[in-house]
This record gives C-alpha cells, sequence and structure tokens, in this order.
C-alpha cells in the first residue's frame, strides 16, 4: 500500500487528503496558501551551490519541477554558461547581484562546504541550508560561529533533507509530491523519519505547514527551539510535530519551550535501543555520559505537556485527537 500510495501523482495525492481529511472533520486547506508558513514560501529565489554535479542536478531539476524559483547556480569557473535553463554564476555575490537570490541551498562535497557557506552568508543572503554531510566538525564551527556572530543569516543543518513549504517552495531533498498543504507544523532531525511521518500525515488527510529538517550533525545551525517559536508564531500553523533522536540536549531544550506554546506538540524520540557510546546512524546520534538518552527526552517532553508516540504510525491519530480538540 505505502509503495503505490508514493507514486500518486501530487494533485491525485492532495485529492485524496482533502476527502479523507473531509471524511474525517479535519481542517485542511484547499489551495495554496500564501504568506503563511515559515522560513520559504513562494517568494524565496534560491541560488545552488554546486548545481552541476550529481546530486545537485539531480535535486535542482526536483525542485525546479516542483515549482521553486531556482534563479541559478554557483560553480566557480563555470560563470556565463547555462544548467537546467538556469544561469550559473561565478559567485554568490554574483547570484544576489543579478539573480536576486535569497536563498542559498549547498550541495558541495564536505571539504568545500565552509567555503560555500561562508561566501553565502558574506554575499548577504538571509537563508542558507547546507544538505552536505560529514563536514568537519571544526569547519561547522567555524562557520556558525561566524554566522551567529555577526546574525545577518540563517543557517539550517548541515547533514539535513532541507525544508519545504508544500505547494509553495521545496529546498533539498524531500520527496515533494508526499507532502500537502494543510494546518501541521514538523521539524525532524531524520530525513527518513520525516518521509516516513509525513506520509502518513498526508495519507490521514492531515497536509503540512512547513516541514523543517534540522539535521542529525552535533552543532546544528538551527534547533528545536528556534522552529517551534516560529510555528508557534504562524497563524497558519494548528499543530506541530517534533521528531528527535538520542544524542545531545536539543530536544530537552525545545521541551522547555513546548510549556510555553498555545499550540499542541505531538512528538517521536528515535534510538530508544541503541547501546550507549555507539552512533547511530547521524554524528550526534550518540549517548555520552548519561546525557542525551532517549529516556530522558521522552520525560522532559511529557512533562512538558508534548504527547509522544511510541512509533511512528500511532502519530497521524494522535495529531487528529489534538486538533479535534482546538476545533
Amino acid at each position: 500500500m505505502a509503495a503505490s500510495f508514493l507514486r500518486k501523482e501530487p494533485e491525485t495525492l492532495r485529492t485524496h487528503a482533502r476527502h479523507t481529511a473531509a471524511s474525517l472533520g479535519i481542517l485542511t486547506f484547499t489551495g495554496v496558501v500564501s504568506n503563511l508558513a515559515i522560513l520559504v514560501d513562494k517568494n524565496t529565489r534560491v541560488v545552488v551551490a554546486g548545481m552541476t554535479g550529481r546530486e545537485g542536478s539531480f535535486h535542482t531539476q526536483q525542485m525546479i519541477e516542483y515549482g521553486t524559483n531556482v534563479v541559478g547556480g554557483v560553480v566557480p569557473g563555470k560563470g556565463g554558461q547555462t544548467h537546467l535553463d538556469r544561469p550559473v554564476f561565478d559567485t554568490m555575490h554574483e547570484a544576489v547581484e543579478k539573480g536576486g537570490a535569497n536563498a542559498a541551498l549547498i550541495f558541495v562535497p564536505a571539504p568545500f562546504a565552509a567555503d560555500s557557506v561562508l561566501e553565502a552568508e558574506d554575499a548577504g543572503i538571509p537563508f542558507i541550508t547546507l544538505i552536505t554531510e560529514g563536514v568537519p566538525i571544526l569547519d561547522t564551527l567555524k562557520f556558525a560561529t561566524r554566522i551567529k556572530t555577526r546574525g545577518r543569516s540563517r543557517l539550517l543543518g548541515g547533514n539535513c533533507a532541507g525544508i519545504i513549504t508544500p505547494g509553495e517552495c521545496k529546498l533539498g531533498i524531500m520527496p515533494g509530491h508526499i507532502f500537502t498543504p494543510g494546518p501541521v507544523g514538523m521539524v525532524s532531525r531524520s530525513g527518513t523519519l520525516t518521509y516516513e511521518i509525513v506520509f502518513e500525515l498526508t495519507n490521514a488527510g492531515l497536509g503540512q505547514t512547513t516541514v523543517v529538517g534540522i539535521g542529525g550533525d552535533p552543532i546544528p545551525g538551527t534547533r528545536f527551539v528556534e522552529v517551534l517559536e516560529m510555528f508557534e508564531n504562524d497563524p497558519a500553523t494548528q499543530a506541530v510535530v517534533m521528531v528527535g533522536e538520542i544524542g545531545g540536549t536539543d530536544e530537552e531544550a525545545g521541551a522547555e519551550y513546548i510549556k510555553k506554546m498555545s499550540k499542541p506538540v505531538v512528538s517521536f524520540i528515535s534510538g530508544r535501543t541503541a547501546p550507549p557510546g555507539k552512533r547511530m546512524g547521524h554524528a550526534g546520534a550518540i549517548v555520552s555520559g548519561g546525557l542525551g538518552t532517549a529516556q530522558s527526552k521522552v520525560d522532559a517532553l511529557l512533562s512538558a505537556g508534548a504527547q509522544v508516540a511510541d512509533k511512528t504510525t500511532e502519530i497521524a491519530g494522535m495529531v487528529q485527537s489534538v486538533l479535534a480538540t482546538r476545533v
């Protein structure tokens, strides 16, 4: 069933979601809602660093087909060329000056990712998404510190799936056809779990305002608490799904903010069976010194008033329940 559902065309998927929602009495949007999302929307103008590479080409093409306004790519030495019917620039500054870019998507290999992020920040691009995995931790520390100190740009990632506002803009590697507009905001450290849960939400008639992948690295550019605050202030978001995993204390920090939220939060923590000291999947998914355990995160979320699912398949039903109480 899942495989056939995932193969449905976007409009078929949206129609299916609306019909399912109507039968359940769940409020959903029947079209694209502008200016009711976080971080990206139909006005986002994207430049892709590494657009001519294999991964960059594939995912940029997917983004263009989805409707994202890709204004060009940045590949040093290839300026003046075109790729995917988009101009290629030598520098981020040129992409801003000639293409009007206000968001950058980084697909360059890990050894060069830091330079690409720093160049985008120096060009004044306000939103930078770093997809690349395996960026050296000292490189990450360097550009994360600079971005925070200067305060001109927001970094999402690295090692993240990207971000999507369904029907308007997709940055990254998320499979756009499983998303549909609706009232549920979502923030997640895991790309794969994001797709699995969004599939369940859409199949249950629960569309999404914006879905944010913050990534699994130890030093994320954007943290749970920041995205939770954005969803709390977004008038279209009626409920939030938060997907965490073992390692670090970001989920606990997010739980502290959840205590102040007016909107319900449904959460899931992965890695509950991981042995201490063993990295599981992501660089940041490791329990060390008794910190970052699944149970500490579950306890913090429960004490904050969030609902915590034991299995991903429970999340859609829990979201339906919390939305029903807000009607």
